[in-house]
């Protein structure tokens, strides 16, 4: 957090599930002295979930209380904008429920109208349960779709998975792996790529340095264990080098991010979800923060989940979280930077 008193941008964080770790984290982040003075923090939720949660951090921060309607205030302190939608007595910890993917949901989308109408400029959350966010909205499929919704862009986006400086990207994400060799186009691969340079660079990776992972073991050995690496893989690379981009490839999936880890790339671009997911989780599954690219503003939360296993516990670590508030924060001040 390396933000100047004159360049503080405000960061709306939105509460997460409620019968996870989220209050809890909500609260432990909004007790860091560090993260006031990189950013003004505006926090989304109910003030009563954060209460319950500063009880369980043993945490106290004083902020300025408004309304879902009433503008942020001027001035430098933190912001709680109380939604007033769920009494946490209502909620079982642990349990994914209709209720709690509502109040998560509400304040996300409160948290995005707030960005795309200019009072913050990035949007930070903790941890989302999926299946909580399918009972309260069966249409919902991850947050990349609902959040390219709320702010109305069209373009492509993704997810990136960032650990401590390693960038991982992919070119499939959340589709069954059955379907998932049919969607590697070069076109697919060469968007992936794009959009992993763009948001490198805005998070001040220049030039960024891109592995590409290959599918198959051992990248295909010279196709006889799979041929997507000769047909779609390296071409899509090749393609991009051309045009200037520093990325090479395919290798080997089992040992690209050894590689990587090393400090020889910056990045790693990988074919499908868990390939990048397991690697990047092993090496600080506490510490990984997870970032929408292709979006007009930073969006990120801690990659650890709800984790209703500790939730109420106290034992939920922070550093997930301020990670992705650390990187808002580097985000807005750089695209600050870029418009002045």
């Amino acid at each position: 957090m390396n933000a100047t008193a004159t360049q503080r941008p405000t960061i709306a964080l939105a509460m997460g599930d409620p019968a996870g770790v989220s209050p809890e984290l909500t609260a432990k982040l909004a007790a860091l002295d560090e993260a006031h003075a990189a950013a003004r923090l505006v926090i989304i939720g109910d003030k009563r979930v954060f209460d319950a949660g500063a009880v369980v951090a043993g945490t106290a921060t004083a902020f300025t209380v408004i309304g879902a309607g009433d503008a942020i205030p001027p001035g430098a302190g933190p912001v709680f904008i109380d939604l007033k939608h769920l009494d946490p007595a209502t909620i079982k910890r642990g349990e994914a429920t209709k209720a709690g993917g509502t109040f998560a949901l509400a304040n996300y989308r409160h948290a995005l109208e707030r960005v795309k109408r200019g009072d913050a400029q990035a949007v930070c959350f903790t941890p989302f349960n999926k299946h909580a966010m399918r009972l309260a909205d069966a249409s919902y499929d991850d947050e990349i779709g609902f959040t390219a919704g709320v702010l109305g862009t069209t373009g492509p986006a993704t997810e990136f998975n960032i650990l401590e400086g390693l960038w991982n990207a992919r070119v499939t994400s959340h589709v069954p792996m059955v379907d998932m060799p049919k969607l590697l186009t070069i076109d697919g691969i060469v968007g992936a790529l794009d959009l992993a340079n763009t948001a490198l660079k805005a998070a001040g990776f220049a030039p960024p340095r891109i592995a590409v992972a290959a599918l198959n073991p051992h990248a295909g050995d010279g196709g006889s264990i799979g041929s997507e690496e000769i047909e779609v893989i390296a071409p899509a690379v090749q393609s991009l080098q051309a045009d200037g981009l520093d990325a090479r490839g395919p290798y080997s999936p089992d040992t690209v991010f050894i590689a990587a880890r090393r400090g020889d790339y910056d990045a790693v671009v990988s074919m499908y979800h868990d390939q990048g997911q397991i690697a990047m989780k092993l090496m600080g599954f506490e510490r990984g923060v997870t970032l929408h690219g292709g979006l007009p503003v930073p969006v990120a939360t801690s990659a650890s989940g709800s984790a209703y296993d500790i939730a109420g516990r106290g034992l939920a670590n922070v550093e997930g979280l301020q990670a992705a508030f650390d990187l808002c924060v580097t985000m807005a001040a750089t695209a600050t930077t870029s418009k002045a």
